[in-house]
């Protein structure tokens, strides 16, 4: 019995558990980061930042124009992630598939993609007393994290331009007029400072004076741009250098510095085929006025100053004006003005041949231009500074960390990257 119970026993089925194994699909990794610049960004400029230090550091970058307000393409690597964690600035991941799928409405539409090759080297033309927030571009680069060199005079005149691809300007007056505050702060120990210094350099390089000095200043950095340079100014640059430029003999800058009588035939000794952007413009020789010339379409400083409103940016053609396409790409396309010694530019004084990028649609004057000469080219904005319409002497400096959406800001940090982009974009 018990065997054969023992048999019957080893017959009853006996339930096995199996283990059944299920594949659950990873999703595929993440091969780019898109740096978005349309509304989903939480930091526009801290986002130039990040892509001038990746490509700083020899990685590969585009700039999608048009794409997402101009967004931004960046290798999948966890340095450039936990840097973009840490400036506040939104990366999205991209698949091979998500990707793909962007180039091809890329190659569908008013798009291009350019590719970032160089972190370009970048100087200030500032004096050695002042701040960084002396200037708008200065604001930007420090926020954004973008290593810039200060030079002057000292370093212009002893041909040290050359070793920089890109060149600012603000509100320096090439004239040697001092930017006539001597109208409102003769007395001020800061304008006397800056007349010390002017003149020790001039007195340096053996220069009769200031206006002479400035003028010299003006033809090197000319000589640089002629040459492959980059060149963007603000402000007061923009118009006095070409005055500089243009001037027959340094006795226009001459007559108010020294406080004799004005010239009144100093305007027509003006040589415009030196100058870059402007032409035929009628000098102010009235030494109670502090304005320069009619270049100036809103005569800031002048009973008859236009009130502001908003400018446009112009739209291109990516594919064709890659250029123009970079230095325009923006979150929102009419900006609100803002005043500075120069604030726009008069359109029947810009030269022919030269590209308008930005207009108020409302006066038809000029605030944002680009041009070329040589190998080189210049692009000029209007206004001391995009969040502070008014700008008087002595106001606080802006605190970017409030305005780091700046559509205003974008467009001087559009020149910036700007010189990075391959050659062949730069050439068109």
């Amino acid at each position: 019995m018990s065997s054969e119970w023992g048999v019957r026993r080893r017959l009853v089925p006996v339930a096995v558990a199996v283990a059944v194994l299920v594949t659950v699909p990873h999703p595929a990794p993440a091969q780019h980061l898109l740096v978005p610049m349309d509304g989903a960004q939480s930091d526009h400029l801290r986002a130039y930042g990040l892509v001038y230090e990746t490509i700083s550091r020899g990685a590969s970058a585009e700039w999608l124009l048009n794409f997402r307000d101009g967004s931004f393409l960046l290798p999948a690597q966890r340095r450039v992630a936990d840097r973009a964690a840490l400036l506040g600035v939104r990366v999205e991941e991209l698949t091979g598939t998500a990707l793909a799928r962007i180039r091809a409405e890329i190659e569908g539409a008013n798009m291009e993609s350019v590719p970032l090759e160089k972190a370009p080297k970048i100087a200030v033309y500032t004096p050695p007393n002042s701040s960084p927030w002396d200037d708008a571009v200065t604001l930007a680069l420090e926020y954004a994290g973008i290593p810039y060199e200060r030079v002057w005079d000292r370093e212009v005149l002893t041909g040290r331009l050359p070793e920089y691809d890109w060149l600012h300007l603000h509100h320096e007056d090439f004239t040697g007029q001092y930017s006539k505050f001597y109208l409102n702060y003769a007395g001020s120990a800061w304008l006397q400072d800056e007349v010390r210094r002017n003149e020790s350099v001039a007195t340096e390089f053996g220069l009769a004076d200031v206006p002479s000095l400035k003028k010299a200043v003006a033809r090197q950095i000319r000589a640089y741009v002629e040459a492959g340079g980059l060149l963007f100014a603000m402000c007061t640059a923009t118009e006095t250098l070409d005055l500089a430029l243009a001037a027959g003999s340094a006795d226009i800058a001459a007559a108010f510095a020294d406080g004799t009588p004005p010239d009144p035939a100093a305007g027509s000794r003006m040589r415009w085929e030196s100058a870059l952007a402007f032409t035929g413009a009628e000098v102010v020789l009235d030494p109670g006025l502090s304005a320069f010339s009619d270049i100036d379409g809103h005569q800031v400083n002048t009973p008859w100053r236009l009130p502001l409103g908003s400018f446009a940016l112009f739209d291109f053609s990516a594919k064709i004006d890659p250029v123009p396409t970079m230095l325009t790409q923006d979150h929102e396309r009419v900006l609100p003005d803002f005043y500075g010694l120069t604030t726009s530019f008069a359109p029947d004084r810009v030269k022919s041949g030269i590209t308008i990028l930005a207009e108020d649609r409302a006066t038809g004057v000029v605030k944002y231009l680009h041009g070329s000469i040589g190998e080189g080219s210049f692009t000029f904005l209007g206004g001391h500074d995009p969040e502070d319409p008014q700008h008087l002497i002595g106001d606080q400096a802006t605190d970017l960390a409030l305005h780091r959406n700046s559509p205003g800001y974008r467009l001087i940090l559009n020149n910036v990257l700007y010189p990075a982009a391959k050659k062949k974009a730069l050439k068109t």
